[in-house]
């Protein structure tokens, strides 16, 4: 049996590191026919909208998408499509998972955190407005139906994912209604999961001490605007965030995605690395439950890796994103 998967190639790097990931996908058995729309630039430039209906409609369909990295104008032109995307699909959970890789070389060998973050609300809501000619308003929005959500969610996912510990992080020193709310609506959802070890902690603490040693932290639940950085300096401790998969969730749909930028520079050139990508596409087989695929190409990437031979220029080798791509479909075909 096959599955439909929505299919988002993007902009910049973006249709050259997707169509290696579906390379890659294919030759480990993946069950899934690729449904293709375009947004971000392309759209823009096609149809005035960087988000065309289409889009959305396909994601609703399928449930399931595979998107490239989208650009964003910035300070003008139109608004984000990733936002858009999360908002209108109510893909409240930012997933990002934190592994270290073999043959990487990093700070930490032994990186295994997840971070999760709030999605729709906070800063990202998009709330602002000129109140005087040199003077700006942004809103930050706070609801306790949306912490709630996703305190529910990591919770969930924490206990059938094997994991023990959560940490939400904050600054409630500094926004005691907002944060303080965010943090109040963690513990009273925890209380239905007495089995799993809560704790509380500001935002500094926990940036300082990722910094420090990661190795105490596994599962961290924030807010939006702290959850990007976090999740990028989070990434920086294994390597980048061109190794790092991501996933944008809600209820209804979820969508896998590079968690890097659209490269213009390198763009056309056939040397991105479509390894965030793939990884991403790697955590679509597990959430779809195809994990004997999932795990071919995991091991066929650690293969590759661990031998240093066939590396993408990112990661101190020469080779480019189709050989590299071609290096991991070998590995599978390889192995027993």
């Amino acid at each position: 049996m096959r599955y439909r998967v929505t299919l988002i190639e993007g902009d910049g790097i973006g249709p050259e590191v997707t169509a290696a990931t579906c390379r890659v996908l294919e030759a480990a058995g993946a069950p899934v026919e690729w449904e293709r729309v375009v947004a971000g630039a392309a759209a823009y430039e096609a149809t005035g909208h960087p988000l065309p209906d289409a889009v959305i409609d396909s994601l609703k369909r399928n449930r399931v998408g595979l998107k490239g990295p989208l650009s964003t104008p910035k300070g003008s032109g139109y608004r984000s499509a990733n936002v858009q995307l999360r908002q209108r699909l109510q893909l409240f959970v930012g997933w990002r998972p934190v592994v270290s890789l073999p043959g990487i070389t990093s700070r930490y060998s032994d990186v295994d955190v997840v971070v999760l973050r709030e999605n729709t609300e906070g800063l990202y809501a998009g709330i602002e407005h000129q109140v005087r000619p040199d003077t700006v308003v942004s809103l930050k929005l706070s609801s306790r139906a949306a912490a709630s959500r996703i305190a529910r969610w990591a919770f969930e996912y924490a206990r059938n994912q094997g994991r023990s510990k959560i940490t939400v992080c904050h600054k409630k020193a500094v926004l005691p209604l907002g944060d303080g709310a965010f943090v109040d609506a963690f513990f009273e959802v925890g209380q239905d999961y007495p089995f799993m070890e809560q704790e509380e902690a500001s935002l500094d603490e926990v940036s300082m001490a990722l910094a420090e040693d990661p190795s105490p932290f596994d599962v961290l639940l924030l807010e939006n605007l702290y959850g990007d950085i976090l999740s990028d300096l989070c990434a920086g401790l294994v390597g980048g965030l061109g190794v790092v998969p991501g996933a944008n969730v809600g209820h209804e749909v979820a969508l896998f995605e590079a968690v890097h930028g659209t490269a213009p520079d390198i763009a056309g050139k056939g040397v991105a690395n479509p390894l965030a990508v793939l990884l991403s596409g790697v955590l679509m087989m597990e959430y779809m439950g195809a994990r004997a695929v999932a795990q071919r190409v995991r091991d066929a990437v650690g293969d590759v890796l661990s031998a240093g031979k066939v590396r993408t220029g990112d990661l101190g080798g020469s080779a480019n994103t189709e050989e590299f791509a071609q290096a991991i479909i070998d590995a599978m075909e390889g192995r027993p």
